[in-house]
């Protein structure tokens, strides 16, 4: 039998040991990455979105995320990148456990979604890079079959609440229309607006198969605002839908440039951190780079298009992951670097 005075010798080391843990003072975050797909591993094979950061930043510090998608990775400058996982309930619950995680300060953090994105042909070119100002949801509607739609609507799909498309007054429901900072997304455009981008023989030779005020453009950075949801659609009527759909919600301020999956549901879970005091809603950017057009080029209908759509076989797959870095980390850089200028900013 163990004696009396060990056991509450064993008992007092296991209270402070649990003290000692429960004291130590959070990891402070300077930024997050914010990434939604990999291919593979995080270094070393094809990449995804998150490969480029990991390698190039020397995130090398993995710490694990049991309550999301995959763990996240640091280094030791206060840089962090995390992958949610592909559409927005993956974004959603994985920001959402990673800025409710004890082991992290997010107090002082920006955020800056790096990602690919289908593209208006109308406003960006493939391999470009898009700071959004608006980002609005396109899963939250009503949905009639093409073939029962009424012969003078243009669009079978329409607003919640509404009883045919574009039916005013918008009136968005929460978390449908993220506004971000204006202010914030004009500073990322000015820095990074000369940054260059890869062009090449063969993205001249897909942008030529397109009509578009900038498809034929080389690579260029821009803001523009973003659609999203998880339902992946394409083709140009619904880029036609997109466009309206963006100014309809957004009473004309804003424009349609790109198209992506995940970015409501990572924008919610930081809007209810902010509201719970763990981030800085002031401190969110979302950059998108264009690695495929939303729609078909000359020669092929909507379906035949879409069939060439798949991670991977983008026209503009690696060159939209180096802008998506490029464009990103100019950024990332310029807020490590004067961190004193950045820390406490308004």
């Amino acid at each position: 039998m163990i004696p009396c005075w060990r056991r509450i010798s064993c008992s007092l080391l296991i209270l402070f040991a649990v003290a000692v843990v429960a004291q130590k003072k959070p990891v402070p975050v300077k930024v997050v990455v914010v990434t939604m797909f990999e291919v593979g591993n995080d270094t070393g094979d094809a990449p995804g979105e998150l490969q480029y950061w990991v390698e190039r930043d020397h995130l090398d510090h993995a710490y694990p995320l049991p309550a999301g998608y995959h763990a996240v990775r640091m280094n030791d400058q206060g840089e962090m990148a995390v992958l949610t996982g592909q559409g927005t309930a993956h974004a959603a619950a994985t920001i959402m456990a990673l800025g409710l995680d004890p082991q992290f300060d997010f107090s002082h953090a920006y955020w800056i979604v790096a990602g690919i994105a289908g593209g208006n042909p109308e406003q960006v070119s493939l391999g470009s890079a898009a700071w959004a100002r608006f980002v609005v949801d396109s899963d939250l509607g009503y949905d009639i079959d093409a073939r029962e739609i009424p012969k003078d609507w243009a669009t079978g799909y329409l607003p919640l609440r509404k009883t045919s498309p574009f039916e005013p007054p918008a009136e968005a429901l929460p978390g449908q229309v993220f506004e971000l900072n204006a202010n914030l997304a004009a500073w990322a455009f000015k820095l990074t607006k000369d940054v260059p981008l890869e062009d090449s023989d063969h993205l001249k030779q897909v942008r030529a198969e397109f009509s578009g005020t900038a498809a034929h453009r080389a690579p260029f950075v821009t803001m523009g605002d973003e659609i999203t949801g998880s339902r992946y659609w394409h083709g140009k009527l619904m880029d036609a839908w997109a466009a309206e759909w963006m100014r309809y919600f957004t009473d004309g301020r804003g424009t349609f440039a790109t198209t992506a999956m995940e970015d409501t549901g990572t924008l919610q879970s930081l809007h209810f951190l902010a509201n719970a005091g763990r981030v800085d809603w002031s401190r969110v950017l979302v950059l998108r780079t264009v690695s495929n057009y939303d729609q078909q080029p000359r020669g092929l209908d909507a379906a035949q298009s879409l069939a060439r759509q798949r991670i991977g076989n983008y026209s503009a797959y690696l060159p939209s992951l180096e802008a998506a870095y490029r464009v990103g980390h100019t950024v990332v850089n310029e807020l490590l670097t004067n961190w004193a200028k950045y820390a406490e900013a308004k």
